[in-house]
């Protein structure tokens, strides 16, 4: 273990990010489950003799969804546009980029309370052929359309408690997503037939629409002077639905090491596992969401003083297991600075 003094000089390098876990991250695509933003990066926030006071973060992540999948496997375009989902055609996505801009403040009461607060701004573009496509053309009455919003996604308010032991080492997070973000955004139809404005899919809108309870736990501690290690569970659940959608509930966990032992920087792993179930709901798609996704995720911080740091993630893809056919990254990146005040 650790002394006491050097727990306190830790957080003073670290990132913050306000319990971004995605699973607490926006709601990202039709098909959420494969959104990957699963990173954990709240690891100064959460125990280790945490001391009072506010902290602000800015993040920036970039997903793009460029990759069908079935299953554990890719699909192509052709072969996606051929399945019969209960006798109706599987539609056909292109692409969908996700650009994330999310302000995290956290405010430390005192060692063993804390509150968090998340307000993403995301910038979407999506692109689909529609249900009655040959993989490459639309076809007339499928429904494409391409879209392209920028606004306010739904903010998330979290606590935590951390009285448990001297250390201050393992805690309870509880909160609530709300609604802030637009579940009634539109686009312009691409299909000749049925021209002018159309609703955006529901999992491709800015917010859900709906309240969501946010519950997790989470223990660190220290291996040796130099690495720590955490571990991290969260489950999020819509507590009612809204215009006959509601999102699928979501599980994540979270595994991280890092290496104390360098002043100047401080490498970090995670590897990361969330499972989502369907949406559900008249205007779900209640066949391609969900799924279980597992992502090892390399990181740096940089202490730039002892008020300001910089980091950066890639997570990688190690396993994805979608449901029906969706679109997934091949990667995700992550930058973000931190400061204390």
């Amino acid at each position: 273990m650790a002394t006491p003094s050097r727990r306190r000089i830790r957080p003073a390098v670290l990132p913050l990010a306000a319990f971004s876990v995605i699973a607490l991250f926006p709601h990202a695509a039709l098909a959420c489950a494969s959104c990957g933003c699963t990173l954990s990066s709240d690891w100064d926030n959460l125990g280790l003799g945490s001391s009072s006071g506010l902290k602000m973060d800015i993040r920036y992540d970039y997903l793009n969804q460029n990759q069908l999948r079935s299953g554990s496997s890719t699909i192509s375009p052709g072969a996606a546009s051929r399945i019969s989902n209960n006798g109706d055609p599987q539609e056909v996505e292109k692409y969908t980029r996700n650009n994330y801009l999310t302000l995290g403040l956290d405010y430390s009461i005192n060692p063993d309370w804390g509150v968090s607060l998340q307000l993403p701004y995301i910038l979407r573009s999506h692109s689909t052929l529609g249900t009655a496509s040959d993989g490459v053309t639309p076809g007339d009455g499928g429904g494409q359309y391409d879209s392209r919003t920028s606004s306010i996604g739904d903010l998330k308010l979290i606590g935590r408690y951390q009285g448990f032991t001297p250390e201050h080492n393992f805690g309870l997070m509880f909160g609530l997503k709300l609604p802030t973000g637009s579940h009634t955004d539109t686009a312009m139809s691409s299909d000749p037939g049925a021209p002018g404005p159309v609703p955006i899919d529901r999992g491709l809108q800015p917010g859900t629409g709906t309240t969501d309870a946010i519950l997790g736990a989470y223990y660190m501690d220290t291996l040796n002077k130099d690495w720590d290690y955490f571990v991290q569970g969260i489950v999020q659940k819509a507590l009612n639905s809204s215009d006959q959608y509601r999102p699928g509930d979501g599980a994540n966990l979270n595994l991280g090491l890092r290496y104390m032992g360098n002043a100047d920087f401080t490498p970090q792993i995670q590897l990361n596992v969330r499972r989502v179930l369907h949406d559900t709901g008249a205007n779900a798609d209640t066949v391609s969401t969900g799924g279980t996704l597992v992502y090892l995720s390399p990181g740096v911080t940089v202490p730039l003083s002892q008020q300001i740091s910089v980091y950066g993630f890639v997570q990688l893809p190690v396993y994805q297991k979608v449901n029906g056919v969706q679109l997934a990254p091949r990667y995700t990146a992550t930058l973000g600075m931190r400061y204390s005040f």
